[in-house]
Protein backbone atom coordinates (compact mmCIF):
# COMPACT_ATOMS: atom_id res chain seq x y z
CA UNK A 1 0.00 0.00 0.00
CA UNK A 2 1.25 3.39 -1.08
CA UNK A 3 1.85 5.99 1.84
CA UNK A 4 -0.19 9.32 1.48
CA UNK A 5 1.71 12.61 1.28
CA UNK A 6 0.40 16.25 1.17
CA UNK A 7 3.37 17.76 -0.28
CA UNK A 8 6.73 15.63 -1.63
CA UNK A 9 10.01 17.61 -2.42
CA UNK A 10 12.39 15.95 -4.69
CA UNK A 11 15.47 17.30 -6.10
CA UNK A 12 19.01 16.46 -7.57
CA UNK A 13 18.31 13.39 -9.80
CA UNK A 14 20.92 14.20 -12.16
CA UNK A 15 19.18 12.20 -14.96
CA UNK A 16 21.75 11.33 -17.84
CA UNK A 17 24.99 10.77 -16.01
CA UNK A 18 26.34 7.45 -14.45
CA UNK A 19 26.06 8.65 -10.92
CA UNK A 20 21.97 8.86 -11.48
CA UNK A 21 20.53 6.31 -9.16
CA UNK A 22 17.12 6.03 -11.41
CA UNK A 23 16.38 2.66 -10.09
CA UNK A 24 16.43 4.07 -6.49
CA UNK A 25 14.15 6.87 -7.67
CA UNK A 26 11.14 4.42 -9.70
CA UNK A 27 11.54 2.04 -6.54
CA UNK A 28 10.53 4.92 -3.94
CA UNK A 29 7.95 7.02 -6.12
CA UNK A 30 6.17 3.35 -6.48
CA UNK A 31 5.44 3.36 -2.49
CA UNK A 32 3.78 6.84 -2.27
CA UNK A 33 1.25 8.92 -3.52
CA UNK A 34 1.98 12.89 -3.36
CA UNK A 35 -0.72 15.47 -3.66
CA UNK A 36 1.25 17.99 -4.95
CA UNK A 37 4.77 17.39 -6.10
CA UNK A 38 8.09 19.96 -6.19
CA UNK A 39 10.83 18.83 -8.24
CA UNK A 40 13.51 21.35 -6.66
CA UNK A 41 15.93 21.29 -9.54
CA UNK A 42 18.71 19.12 -11.33
CA UNK A 43 16.42 16.83 -12.32
CA UNK A 44 17.82 16.02 -15.76
CA UNK A 45 21.08 17.21 -16.15
CA UNK A 46 21.88 18.83 -18.87
CA UNK A 47 25.66 20.32 -17.47
CA UNK A 48 26.86 17.11 -17.67
CA UNK A 49 24.79 15.11 -20.26
CA UNK A 50 26.35 12.20 -22.06
CA UNK A 51 24.47 11.70 -25.45
CA UNK A 52 26.03 8.04 -25.32
CA UNK A 53 24.49 7.22 -22.11
CA UNK A 54 20.69 7.19 -21.26
CA UNK A 55 19.67 3.88 -19.75
CA UNK A 56 16.04 3.59 -20.01
CA UNK A 57 15.69 3.48 -16.02
CA UNK A 58 16.19 7.16 -16.59
CA UNK A 59 13.74 7.38 -19.39
CA UNK A 60 11.16 5.49 -16.99
CA UNK A 61 11.30 8.43 -14.56
CA UNK A 62 10.51 10.99 -16.90
CA UNK A 63 7.72 8.70 -18.44
CA UNK A 64 6.65 8.67 -14.93
CA UNK A 65 6.15 11.97 -14.47
CA UNK A 66 4.31 12.31 -17.27
CA UNK A 67 2.12 9.82 -16.96
CA UNK A 68 1.29 12.03 -12.66
CA UNK A 69 0.75 15.25 -15.49
CA UNK A 70 -1.32 13.56 -17.43
CA UNK A 71 -3.24 12.28 -14.67
CA UNK A 72 -3.79 16.11 -13.65
CA UNK A 73 -1.29 15.60 -10.36
CA UNK A 74 -0.17 19.29 -9.00
CA UNK A 75 3.58 19.18 -9.81
CA UNK A 76 6.11 22.34 -9.79
CA UNK A 77 9.39 21.69 -11.91
CA UNK A 78 11.51 24.74 -10.22
CA UNK A 79 14.72 24.94 -12.26
CA UNK A 80 18.46 24.42 -11.34
CA UNK A 81 22.07 24.98 -12.11
CA UNK A 82 22.85 21.75 -14.15
CA UNK A 83 19.40 21.90 -16.13
CA UNK A 84 19.23 25.97 -16.37
CA UNK A 85 18.45 25.55 -20.07
CA UNK A 86 14.68 24.62 -18.76
CA UNK A 87 14.31 28.30 -18.18
CA UNK A 88 13.88 28.87 -21.73
CA UNK A 89 10.42 27.11 -21.03
CA UNK A 90 10.08 29.33 -17.23
CA UNK A 91 5.63 29.74 -16.83
CA UNK A 92 5.06 26.65 -19.10
CA UNK A 93 2.01 24.79 -17.94
CA UNK A 94 0.13 21.91 -18.57
CA UNK A 95 -2.92 21.26 -16.65
CA UNK A 96 -1.56 21.49 -13.37
CA UNK A 97 2.16 20.84 -13.75
CA UNK A 98 4.29 24.44 -14.10
CA UNK A 99 8.23 25.02 -14.86
CA UNK A 100 8.92 28.02 -12.67
CA UNK A 101 12.41 29.70 -10.51
CA UNK A 102 10.78 28.93 -7.49
CA UNK A 103 7.69 28.31 -5.13
CA UNK A 104 5.42 29.54 -2.43
CA UNK A 105 3.37 27.42 -1.14
CA UNK A 106 0.80 28.00 2.15
CA UNK A 107 0.53 25.67 5.21
CA UNK A 108 -1.17 26.03 8.49
CA UNK A 109 2.46 26.17 10.04
CA UNK A 110 3.26 29.27 7.99
CA UNK A 111 4.28 29.86 3.90
CA UNK A 112 6.77 27.68 2.65
CA UNK A 113 9.55 29.19 0.01
CA UNK A 114 11.04 26.74 -2.42
CA UNK A 115 13.79 27.10 -4.74
CA UNK A 116 17.16 25.22 -6.23
CA UNK A 117 20.10 27.50 -4.23
CA UNK A 118 22.28 27.95 -6.81
CA UNK A 119 21.26 31.56 -6.60
CA UNK A 120 23.60 31.75 -3.60
CA UNK A 121 26.74 30.62 -5.43
CA UNK A 122 28.24 33.77 -6.57
CA UNK A 123 26.90 35.49 -3.18
CA UNK A 124 28.87 32.99 -0.95
CA UNK A 125 31.73 31.58 -2.90
CA UNK A 126 34.62 34.78 -3.56
CA UNK A 127 37.37 34.09 -5.97
CA UNK A 128 38.13 31.86 -8.73
CA UNK A 129 39.72 29.35 -6.92
CA UNK A 130 36.62 28.42 -5.04
CA UNK A 131 34.04 28.28 -8.29
CA UNK A 132 36.58 26.21 -9.79
CA UNK A 133 36.43 24.35 -6.98
CA UNK A 134 32.32 24.23 -6.94
CA UNK A 135 32.67 23.14 -10.79
CA UNK A 136 35.38 20.29 -9.56
CA UNK A 137 33.15 19.01 -6.73
CA UNK A 138 29.93 18.29 -9.20
CA UNK A 139 32.04 16.02 -11.19
CA UNK A 140 33.88 14.59 -7.66
CA UNK A 141 30.67 13.10 -6.88
CA UNK A 142 29.40 11.49 -10.58
CA UNK A 143 32.70 10.08 -10.14
CA UNK A 144 32.36 9.00 -6.60
CA UNK A 145 28.44 7.21 -7.83
CA UNK A 146 30.73 5.66 -10.53
CA UNK A 147 32.92 4.19 -8.41
CA UNK A 148 30.00 2.62 -5.84
CA UNK A 149 27.93 1.16 -8.98
CA UNK A 150 30.57 -0.10 -11.32
CA UNK A 151 33.40 -1.50 -8.88
CA UNK A 152 32.50 -1.49 -4.83
CA UNK A 153 28.98 -2.81 -4.94
CA UNK A 154 29.40 -5.80 -7.73
CA UNK A 155 32.40 -6.91 -5.16
CA UNK A 156 29.96 -6.37 -1.87
CA UNK A 157 32.15 -3.72 -0.74
CA UNK A 158 31.26 -0.71 1.56
CA UNK A 159 30.53 2.02 -0.35
CA UNK A 160 32.64 4.79 -0.49
CA UNK A 161 31.76 8.57 -0.24
CA UNK A 162 34.44 11.24 -0.76
CA UNK A 163 31.94 14.52 -0.71
CA UNK A 164 30.95 13.55 2.85
CA UNK A 165 34.49 13.65 3.88
CA UNK A 166 34.69 16.92 2.33
CA UNK A 167 31.69 18.54 3.36
CA UNK A 168 32.62 17.47 7.29
CA UNK A 169 36.16 17.60 7.42
CA UNK A 170 37.18 20.88 4.70
CA UNK A 171 37.34 24.52 6.44
CA UNK A 172 36.27 25.87 3.52
CA UNK A 173 33.35 23.16 2.24
CA UNK A 174 32.10 23.21 6.03
CA UNK A 175 31.72 27.31 6.08
CA UNK A 176 30.27 27.22 2.37
CA UNK A 177 27.56 25.08 3.82
CA UNK A 178 26.77 26.82 6.86
CA UNK A 179 26.62 29.82 5.01
CA UNK A 180 24.47 29.17 1.96
CA UNK A 181 22.40 27.26 5.42
CA UNK A 182 22.26 31.00 7.25
CA UNK A 183 21.63 33.06 4.03
CA UNK A 184 18.64 30.96 2.81
CA UNK A 185 17.26 31.64 6.39
CA UNK A 186 17.85 35.19 6.81
CA UNK A 187 16.12 35.72 2.95
CA UNK A 188 13.03 34.00 4.26
CA UNK A 189 12.61 35.75 7.22
CA UNK A 190 13.25 39.40 5.09
CA UNK A 191 10.31 38.11 2.94
CA UNK A 192 7.95 36.61 5.34
CA UNK A 193 8.38 32.96 4.81
CA UNK A 194 8.43 30.59 8.16
CA UNK A 195 10.29 27.81 6.07
CA UNK A 196 12.91 27.76 3.16
CA UNK A 197 13.52 24.89 0.56
CA UNK A 198 16.46 24.06 -1.18
CA UNK A 199 18.56 21.44 -2.84
CA UNK A 200 21.77 22.38 -5.00
CA UNK A 201 24.25 21.46 -1.92
CA UNK A 202 23.14 17.70 -1.48
CA UNK A 203 22.90 17.91 1.93
CA UNK A 204 19.59 16.41 3.51
CA UNK A 205 18.91 18.52 6.50
CA UNK A 206 16.37 20.67 8.68
CA UNK A 207 16.89 22.90 11.00
CA UNK A 208 15.61 25.66 12.95
CA UNK A 209 17.63 29.23 12.59
CA UNK A 210 16.62 32.02 15.13
CA UNK A 211 16.43 35.44 12.80
CA UNK A 212 16.34 38.30 14.72
CA UNK A 213 14.14 36.53 17.82
CA UNK A 214 12.00 34.69 14.92
CA UNK A 215 12.34 30.98 14.47
CA UNK A 216 12.98 30.19 10.36
CA UNK A 217 13.03 26.61 9.70
CA UNK A 218 15.86 25.59 7.06
CA UNK A 219 15.01 22.47 4.98
CA UNK A 220 17.52 20.69 1.83
CA UNK A 221 15.88 17.92 0.00
CA UNK A 222 19.45 16.39 -0.95
CA UNK A 223 19.95 14.41 -3.53
CA UNK A 224 19.66 11.04 -5.51
CA UNK A 225 22.82 10.36 -6.14
CA UNK A 226 24.53 9.41 -2.35
CA UNK A 227 21.73 10.28 -0.01
CA UNK A 228 18.72 9.51 -1.72
CA UNK A 229 16.73 11.29 0.18
CA UNK A 230 13.37 13.59 -0.33
CA UNK A 231 11.25 15.80 2.15
CA UNK A 232 8.01 14.83 2.77
CA UNK A 233 4.93 16.64 4.33
CA UNK A 234 1.98 14.75 6.12
CA UNK A 235 -0.49 15.74 8.70
CA UNK A 236 1.22 19.37 8.98
CA UNK A 237 4.37 18.14 9.31
CA UNK A 238 7.78 17.90 7.57
CA UNK A 239 10.32 15.07 7.59
CA UNK A 240 13.19 13.79 5.95
CA UNK A 241 13.07 10.38 3.77
CA UNK A 242 16.39 8.70 3.47
CA UNK A 243 15.60 5.62 0.70
CA UNK A 244 17.66 2.28 1.70
CA UNK A 245 19.04 0.74 -0.90
CA UNK A 246 18.02 -2.47 -2.78
CA UNK A 247 19.57 -5.44 -1.44
CA UNK A 248 19.83 -7.18 -4.48
CA UNK A 249 22.38 -7.93 -6.55
CA UNK A 250 23.49 -5.27 -8.62
CA UNK A 251 23.62 -6.07 -12.55
CA UNK A 252 23.68 -2.88 -13.67
CA UNK A 253 21.62 -1.69 -17.33
CA UNK A 254 22.89 -1.98 -19.91
CA UNK A 255 20.15 -1.03 -22.00
CA UNK A 256 20.89 2.81 -23.88
CA UNK A 257 19.26 4.95 -25.85
CA UNK A 258 21.63 7.24 -27.96
CA UNK A 259 20.15 11.13 -27.77
CA UNK A 260 21.74 14.57 -27.98
CA UNK A 261 20.41 17.27 -26.07
CA UNK A 262 18.42 18.68 -29.02
CA UNK A 263 16.80 15.36 -29.50
CA UNK A 264 15.67 14.73 -25.73
CA UNK A 265 14.40 18.06 -25.54
CA UNK A 266 12.57 17.61 -28.52
CA UNK A 267 11.30 14.29 -27.72
CA UNK A 268 10.17 15.70 -24.27
CA UNK A 269 8.25 18.48 -25.63
CA UNK A 270 6.50 16.30 -28.11
CA UNK A 271 4.80 14.62 -24.96
CA UNK A 272 4.12 17.92 -24.04
CA UNK A 273 2.12 19.01 -26.83
CA UNK A 274 0.17 15.55 -27.06
CA UNK A 275 -0.60 16.19 -23.29
CA UNK A 276 -1.80 19.88 -24.11
CA UNK A 277 -4.38 18.74 -26.89
CA UNK A 278 -6.00 16.89 -24.20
Amino acid sequence: MKRNLDILVISDLHLGTYGSEADEVLAYLDTIDADKIVINGDFVDIMLFNKRFWPSSHMKVIKYFLDLISMGKEIYYVTGNHDELMRKFLNFKIQNFKIVNQVVLDTPEGKVWMFHGDVFDFSIQTGWLTKLAGFLYDYMIMFNSWINKKIMRPLGRKRLNFSKSIKANVKTAVQYFANFEMKAAKIAQKNGYKYVVCGHIHTPKIESFDINGEEIIYMNSGDWLESLSSLEYVDNKWSIYMHKRTEQEYKGDDSRIEMTNKELYKDLIAEFKILQDK
